[in-house]
């Protein structure tokens, strides 16, 4: 089951259907079956207590994902910052649905045992995320 929750923040407009679909899709790209995955939207200031709490990181990011995969299905907790997602599309000069899209995407695709902890990673995670991003919106038009 996917579910997306939020916390004390108003949850974002989704075509939950599509991204339930979408995210089915892409794990099994990646010979992976969706199990319990929980998108929960919060705000900076719950994710830098997380980041604290669980990681010892003292600064503020756009996604926190927890994997509980076990074999091929990927599950876990994937916590999302609104606000961060807000000033990353701002900065990058993207609409905060792509990005919010994107930021979902990419925890997904860590769950599914990508990683992005050196330069060539974060470069194929990109191009991972882009071949996503063109299948959610073959699935919407």
């Amino acid at each position: 089951m996917i579910q997306f929750l939020s916390e004390n923040i108003k949850a974002p407009d989704l075509k939950k259907r599509e991204v339930t679909k979408w995210i089915k899709d892409t794990a099994k790209k990646y010979e992976k079956i969706a199990g319990d995955i929980a998108f929960i939207f919060c705000k900076d200031e719950k994710i830098l207590e997380i980041n604290r709490q669980y990681l010892q990181h003292d600064y503020y990011t756009d996604i926190i994902t927890f994997d509980y995969s076990e074999r091929n299905i990927i599950s876990g907790d994937i916590f999302i910052s609104l606000d961060t997602v807000k000033s990353n599309a701002e900065k990058y000069g993207v609409s905060f649905a792509k990005e919010l899209l994107r930021i979902m995407i990419h925890g997904i695709l860590h769950l599914c045992g990508q990683d992005d902890k050196n330069p060539d990673s974060k470069k194929e995670m990109t191009e991972k995320e882009n071949d996503a991003l063109e299948h959610y919106h073959t699935l919407i038009s």
